[in-house]
């Protein structure tokens, strides 16, 4: 992968943190999260170590566009899921993840739909042992697939 490679997938993990931050802190308003990770912890987990130099650009959008588009993106991630599973049904970051995906598969075509996937994927192998990577892929290849078939 090269460094522009880097960047965007070190923006796409802090972007997802920055979304849980807010999930926690409602209150805190996306540009005040933005900020405090552009000054403090972008490129840093939360013990401090280094993951690498995020893109600024593509991480303040996709925080900014899940916030001002949450429901859109929620519908679009609920028509993906089986009744078994709804929305409200599934962990935090699980939906955080599919919603910053859904928020590229939707807004962002300049970024090839399987390129979101295997991010976003790679990301819930990040995050979990169990079977959200697998929910996460069938998910978000469904979004694509519904959204964007014409590049698949």
């Amino acid at each position: 992968m090269n460094d522009a490679g880097r960047r965007r997938r070190a923006a796409r993990l802090a972007a997802v943190q920055a979304l849980y931050q807010l999930e926690l802190n409602p209150g805190a308003g996306a540009e005040a999260v933005i900020r405090e990770f552009a000054g403090y912890r972008l490129g840093r987990d939360p013990e401090g170590e280094d993951y690498g130099d995020p893109d600024p650009a593509l991480f303040g959008e996709i925080v900014r566009g899940v916030v001002g588009d949450r429901d859109r993106l929620d519908e679009a991630i609920a028509a993906s899921l089986s009744d078994e599973w709804p929305l409200n049904r599934l962990e935090t970051v699980l939906r955080l993840l599919l919603e910053a995906g859904a928020f590229e598969l939707v807004h962002r075509r300049d970024i090839p739909p399987r390129v979101t996937l295997s991010e976003y994927v790679g990301l819930a192998h990040a995050f979990f042992d169990g079977r959200e990577p697998s929910l996460a892929n069938g998910v978000l290849d469904h979004l694509a697939r519904t959204l964007r078939a014409d590049e698949l």
